[in-house]
């Protein structure tokens, strides 16, 4: 089995091998390939990726290439996760819309839609590619906003295809914990879009253990769902994706943004930064533990500080700097993370042994609201025989019709980036509730394309 990272010149890189010899039963990989067009990176962590396999004593051939076609080629599996511009463009984009007084968060309305103008055509070639060299692999596509790119690849004709997220499988994994029992024994009702949805059971045995959960302030509290009032997740019944936060308080993540000092982009690129001039000066022959070292403190700071404006308890860069100095900064969640979730997947669909986990797919009925060919986030089954949706039926009034307005949203999106359109991406924007705006819709597409032309040239 080959598996190929589209963007392995990331840290994920290495926590991505590092999960794969964590799982003891998982079929053998006789190959991990990283795909980057930063060369300098690629070596990096090609050779640290190399260090763990040798300490882990497992035969698995660490390969790097900067082109597509050789670490496409004769893949089983394939991850995406790359960010087309890197952190300066994550950057312009959340200035731009902030100048206007939108959101521009990279997932989420204007400033999800400028990452996606980037991504989209990026992926789209790697797919044709894989097509062609590899028809019968399976893609994972991590690269944000995550739900949207995997629409415009099923819009395209390329099937096999899974959208992950780490966050669609929090209310499962956290009400696993919460119970002390094996995350596979709950089934989750998963219903919604990426980073826009809601979990409205999660049941042991046929019974919903969701409801004590939810009256259980301290647990709720110390959970993903800690940004929001009990009133309002009572009121709701479901488990909230963490990035409801920015429909449910928009004008609170607005005014929070615009204080801060720095942009979540300008964060991350500052611990980005930090975290290579450190690298630059290991001798990686010598000491690469040292270079792993400092990744997983990277890591440690930067989901840490993750959302901080939202959570009460969650400490900003500079206390987090300090925190992790004294020793006292908060462990990162357990778990693998997206790696964990391919890894799940992969190990399912080798050993035929159902997996239930929320994963971006065609709706395929599952979601009464939503059309055949919509990607929707939803409790999956997956074996041997593939991916199915779990059905869900109705959905409640509230959560239908903000479901319906972003997936308007996403389907106007995808038509405008495919075929460079300036006047539909600004209908696309006006359907947006974080935008709903066509002048502004206007105004925000035309800085955007001005912004980043060298990525995605010229529109009409």
């Amino acid at each position: 089995m080959k598996i190929t990272l589209i963007g392995g010149g990331s840290i994920k890189s290495t926590q991505f091998i590092s999960a794969l010899l964590r799982r003891r039963e998982f079929p053998l990989v006789d190959e991990f390939c990283l795909l980057d067009i930063d060369r300098r990176r690629l070596d990096v962590m090609g050779l640290l990726c190399r260090r763990i396999v040798e300490s882990a004593w497992q035969p698995i051939r660490v390969t790097t290439a900067t082109d597509a076609r050789t670490a496409l080629k004769d893949a089983t599996y394939v991850v995406t996760t790359i960010r087309v511009g890197g952190d300066d463009a994550r950057i312009l984009d959340e200035r731009i819309a902030l100048r206007h007084g939108v959101l521009g968060q990279e997932t989420t309305g204007a400033g999800g839609f400028a990452m996606a103008m980037r991504s989209i055509p990026a992926i789209l070639e790697y797919a044709r590619i894989l097509h062609e060299v590899s028809p019968s692999a399976w893609m994972f596509n991590f690269t944000n906003p995550s739900g949207l790119v995997t629409q415009a690849l099923y819009d395209q004709g390329f099937d096999r295809v899974i959208g992950i997220c780490d966050s669609a499988n929090n209310a499962q994994n956290t009400l696993a914990q919460y119970v002390g029992i094996p995350a596979q024994r709950l089934r989750t009702g998963l219903f919604g879009l990426n980073h826009l949805s809601w979990a409205r059971s999660v049941t042991l045995d046929g019974t919903d253990v969701l409801p004590r959960f939810l009256e259980d302030e301290p647990a709720v509290a110390a959970s993903t769902m800690g940004m929001f009032e009990p009133a309002l997740y009572r009121r709701l019944g479901m488990y909230l994706n963490e990035y409801l936060y920015y429909y449910y308080y928009s004008e609170r993540a607005l005014s929070s943004i615009l204080r801060a000092a720095k942009t979540r982009g300008e964060e991350v690129r500052e611990i980005n930064e930090r975290l290579w001039k450190q690298i630059d000066e290991i001798d990686l022959e010598k000491e690469p533990q040292l270079a792993l070292d400092r990744i997983a403190s990277a890591t440690h700071r930067r989901e840490a500080t993750y959302m901080h404006y939202a959570k009460p308890h969650a400490p900003s860069l500079d206390q987090a700097d300090r925190e992790l100095a004294s020793g006292s900064l908060d462990a990162p969640i357990e778990g693998d993370g997206y790696a964990g979730v391919v890894l799940d997947v992969i190990q399912a669909m080798e050993s035929n042994q159902s997996l239930y986990t929320g994963l971006n797919v065609p709706n395929r009925g599952a979601i009464d609201c939503m059309r055949e060919s919509d990607v929707v986030e939803v409790s999956c089954e997956v074996d041997a025989h593939g991916v199915r949706a779990l059905s869900i039926g109705a959905v409640p009034e509230a959560q239908e019709l903000l479901m319906r307005s972003v997936k308007q949203y996403e389907r106007l999106a995808v038509e405008a980036i495919l075929a460079k359109q300036r006047e539909l991406a600004a209908v696309a924007l006006m359907a947006h509730p974080l935008v709903m705006s066509y002048s502004l819709g206007r105004t925000l597409v035309d800085e955007y394309l001005s912004a980043h032309r060298d990525y995605v040239g010229d529109w009409t």
